[in-house]
């Protein structure tokens, strides 16, 4: 378990609440029934003034009055009362609370105290309440206590409070017993109201948004405001009472705002218009009111009314919301606050009436219905932040993985380009294939994501191509039937590549199915019509089009004409009619215009999985390069290794046996390519191949190169090894007679008997050498090294006379028809010729013939291919043993003709083109010819061009 798991045993949390909650149980069983300790407190008989009171009335008239108590005074007439003191008064004060009134105290006439603030007072027409204190002491027994009060207000004109006597201290301590949990209440209210909004203003940065909570902690604020602005306490806790008297009323006029802000919040702007004139109705009565109060027309106090009637239809307004949610089952989400909400409305109203009947009002409700609301929008805003949190994982969970797809897929098209890169012809082929897909599936109506997916797997449709060697995908000149068969595989390579991959849909039948034929002759599978997924049909057409329209190894890209034709032509063969015909539009509208733009990857929404599946995708394509290198050991031709690969293995076999190294050769190979071509000699090594992966059971082979091939059969004795190399010999005498055209091919072999543990280099040197002792008397024949230290060689090493050595020149360099070279050795002998002809003046003529492709006529490789062959053919065929010819580039040849007469040329050109249209009957290569003599002193001589008599002269029969 991992310390970010470790949680407390739920036993022993829950042991500890239940020992805390019977420590609270007895501590308040021992406050409630035990013994009271606080045996000094001070009780309202100790404190309070027993004496009688009489009131003089402004007649002169007199009434003797209870204290505390409320007259029937005019506003801003004095109210005046008596008292005698007692005989034994001893106090050292008297104290009485003034309700917005002026007082002074006179003990017998003379003024003691006087409290009043209209010398230095900002605004307003009364004193601030609170308790004034006239000191007193045993000298003034018996003598007239007078208090004068007078008010402005009717509110509290004739209200006469408690009045005190005694020490100044025991006082303040009687009335902050009595007092002092409200004014603690309002100042723990107003702390923590300032703490929710700076916590909620905290919370709004982090989060860039707005909390209700921030407008409770200013409700809370002004409640605590207001609370202590009517604590008794208030001219202790600040300096001047009067402002924050004039606060408290500032407050009750202001109140509706946060409140309807917070209530507005809390129901997303439901009712945001009836909120908005609201505040500004509360608005607006604080501002006429303020006008009032600093005019002295009329004072806070006396305009307050107004102020609760906003107050009240605020509340009334808000509940009336609430309930229409309950209506509309939007109340479950803000149950809880609007339980709050009605208790602290409920609180609020209370306190607001009992300002009219009550004059020594604490705000206590207010309070308590705050601390109410607070605790429940606590657990709110916890919820809405656990909400928000969760919300702002799952935005960054979801960035992530866009972030991750994006990489994946550009990491895809990356590696997909790469592969392309490996062919300049074919760069950037997989983008245009893309994104002429996407013009296509536009056209059919898809739907943007349809399109960005189709475009995603267009992008990996030749993916299998990691797959196939490079000698093949690059090969310039016309596939074999064995090439064409592993290019097929690239189809199933890709689709077993993209198996897992699922973050792009359809990906894996686009691989495997974009070379599928609409009538059914395509490959892999054969699928006909709209068996092949409608993905897959699209990707078609675009990878034809593209391929058609870029520039190849062995011809330019086709003109958009012929382009034009061939998609029409193969519209329900090839491609599906429908598919094609939008292409066709497309192509006649001029709207097949794409960017360059190779690995733009468009923002979608994130799909599941994607880091295991491009994981997986990595693997896939690291295993099938694997494959791809492995199969890259092999040679394609005769399926046996390749000359690195099989020194590996048979030097490692050699250090665990016995056994023989054989050093194989095929004779006349050379004779075979230059008469039959490089076909005929691909057959008779194929044959060879064929036969030693017969044979050699455990052994190793290997093609050693060109000609050559490498064998080690452990374990076998020398009587063995004769057995099994006869059996080689006679199988290949019987293979080549098949074959016309191979039959002059033999093989030769040099053997090397080795004991385990000897060195490679060592024996394969010792063959060679039994090979070459072969090749040295006759070919066709198998030698051991180990017989040659027992031979007695004649003086000569040909071991033959100079008659014979002349024959077997004769009969190695045999050849029909003309002599054809290759470029390095025909440059060899037309300079052996230049200089011949320079001394004994023989006329030789340097011809070119080149092989012009047809206007618009289609260039495919086999055509090619299957043209130059022919006109080899014709050449070799139809000019003297004497002349000699090569193939100087991909469409051109050369001849030197040993002619004295340079009017012969066009004849013998006329012969060969004629044998040339003879056997390839097609119109798509013209050939045609320039010449100029060899010899230096005419090398500045300008080439004869004889377009015209081609064009003119010959046909094809």
């Amino acid at each position: 378990m991992t310390k970010e798991n470790y949680k407390i045993s739920k036993i022993q949390i829950g042991f500890y609440y239940f020992l805390m909650f019977l420590i609270l149980i007895w501590f308040l069983v021992i406050q409630f029934t035990g013994i009271n300790n606080h045996n000094a407190r001070i009780q309202s008989s100790d404190i309070t003034y027993r004496g009688t009171f009489t009131w003089i009335h402004s007649d002169g008239s007199k009434e003797q009055i209870d204290v505390p108590g409320h007259y029937n005074v005019p506003a801003k007439e004095t109210m005046v009362i008596t008292t005698t003191l007692p005989e034994n008064y001893t106090q050292s004060s008297l104290a009485i609370r003034s309700s917005l009134q002026d007082i002074r105290f006179y003990i017998d006439g003379v003024l003691r105290t006087e409290y009043t603030t209209k010398d230095h007072r900002l605004t307003g027409k009364n004193s601030a309440s609170c308790y004034v204190f006239c000191p007193t002491s045993a000298a003034d027994a018996g003598k007239e206590l007078r208090i004068e009060l007078t008010t402005n207000t009717s509110n509290y004109s004739g209200v006469v409070n408690e009045i005190y006597s005694g020490d100044k201290s025991d006082i303040w301590e009687y009335i902050f017993e009595s007092y002092g949990l409200e004014t603690i209440i309002a100042f723990f209210i107003l702390f923590a109201g300032i703490i929710t909004i700076l916590f909620s203003i905290a919370l709004g940065i982090v989060y860039d948004r707005k909390f209700d909570m921030e407008y409770l902690g200013w409700c809370m604020t002004m409640g605590a405001t207001w609370m202590l602005g009517e604590s008794k306490l208030r001219q202790l806790i600040v300096p001047n009472p009067s402002a924050l008297g004039t606060l408290c009323f500032v407050m009750i006029m202001l109140v509706p705002i946060p409140v309807l802000f917070y209530a507005d919040l809390i129901q997303q702007g439901r009712y945001k218009k009836p909120y908005f004139y609201l505040g500004c109705a509360a608005f607006g009565n604080f501002l006429i009111c303020l006008v009032l109060h600093l005019t002295g027309i009329a004072d806070f106090i006396e305009t307050l009314p107004c102020a609760h009637v906003i107050l009240a239809v605020t509340f009334f307004l808000i509940f009336l919301t609430f309930c229409l949610d309950m209506r509309k089952k939007e109340y479950r989400k803000n149950k809880l606050v609007l339980i709050g909400l009605i208790i602290a409305m409920l609180a609020i109203a209370i306190e607001s009436i009992s300002t009219y009947f009550v004059v020594l009002i604490s705000g206590l409700f207010i309070g308590v219905g705050m601390l109410i609301l607070l605790f429940i929008n606590i657990i709110r805003t916890i919820k809405n932040v656990h909400t928000i949190e969760m919300h702002r994982q799952k935005e960054e969970l979801l960035k992530r993985k866009r972030q991750m797809e994006k990489i994946s897929l550009q990491m895809m098209q990356t590696l997909s380009t790469t592969i392309e890169a490996k062919d300049e012809y074919t760069r950037g082929h997989s983008h245009r294939v893309a994104e002429y897909s996407a013009l296509i599936a536009q056209e059919m109506g898809w739907n943007r994501s349809e399109i960005v997916n189709l475009r995603h797997a267009a992008h990996l449709h030749d993916i299998g191509k990691v797959g196939i060697p490079d000698i093949i995908l690059n090969k310039p000149s016309r596939l074999t039937n064995e090439e064409y068969a592993v290019i097929k595989e690239h189809t199933v390579i890709g689709a077993e590549i993209l198996k897992n991959v699922s973050i792009i849909n359809h990906v894996t039948e686009v691989a495997r199915s974009h070379h599928e034929r609409y009538d059914g002759h395509g490959y892999p599978d054969g699928l006909k019509g709209e068996e092949i997924p409608i993905h897959a049909r699209i990707v078609a057409v675009a990878d034809s089009y593209d391929a058609m329209n870029s520039r190849r190894i062995y011809r330019n890209s086709l003109p958009k004409e012929t382009i034009y034709e061939e998609i029409r032509k193969n519209r329900g063969t090839q491609f599906d009619p429908e598919i094609a015909d939008i292409f066709l539009r497309l192509m006649d509208e001029n709207r097949l215009t794409i960017t360059d733009t190779y690995l733009e990857i468009d923002d979608e929404p994130a799909l599941p999985g994607m880091e295991f599946e491009i994981s997986n995708f990595i693997s896939n394509v690291m295993n099938t390069m694997k494959s791809q290198e492995e199969s890259e050991n092999f040679d394609l031709l005769t399926g046996l290794p390749m000359r690195n690969t099989g020194q590996k293995m048979i030097a490692q076999l050699m250090q665990e046996h016995n056994g023989c190294l054989i050093f194989m050769d095929m004779d006349n190979l050379k004779k075979i390519n230059d008469i039959y071509g490089h076909k005929a000699g691909d057959r008779a090594l194929k044959a060879l191949g064929a036969l030693l992966s017969e044979h050699i059971g455990n052994s190793v082979g290997c093609r050693f190169g060109g000609d050559e091939f490498l064998l080690f059969v452990p374990d076998a004795g020398k009587n063995e090894i004769s057995e099994l190399m006869e059996t080689l010999f006679s199988r290949f005498d019987s293979e080549k007679k098949k074959d016309f055209e191979i039959r002059v091919a033999s093989i030769s072999a040099g053997l090397c008997m080795c004991t385990k543990g000897d060195s490679f280099d060592e024996c394969s040197s010792k063959a060679d050498k039994a090979l070459y002792y072969v090749k040295q008397n006759g070919k066709h024949n198998f030698f051991f090294y180990q017989q040659m230290d027992n031979t007695v060689f004649p003086v000569s090493s040909v071991a033959k006379d100079l008659s014979l050595v002349a024959k077997a020149l004769r009969n190695s360099g045999n050849y029909s028809g003309a002599l054809n070279l290759n470029y390095r050795e025909f440059s060899k002998i037309y300079e052996y010729i230049n200089q011949l002809g320079e001394r004994h003046k023989y006329h030789c003529f340097l011809v070119m013939v080149t092989m012009e492709t047809a206007p618009d006529s289609m260039m495919y490789i086999e055509n090619i291919e299957q043209a130059l062959e022919y006109m080899e053919e014709a050449i070799r065929h139809k000019i003297r043993r004497i002349d000699v010819c090569t193939r100087y580039s991909a469409m051109q040849y050369l001849i030197i003709l040993f002619e004295s007469d340079e009017s012969q040329i066009p004849k013998v050109m006329d012969r060969i083109f004629i044998q040339y249209y003879k056997l390839y009957d097609k119109r798509d290569f013209i050939p045609k010819y320039e010449y100029l003599p060899v010899n230096e002193h005419s090398e500045e001589t300008n080439p004869q061009n004889t377009s015209d008599h081609l064009n003119q002269d010959i046909h094809p029969v």
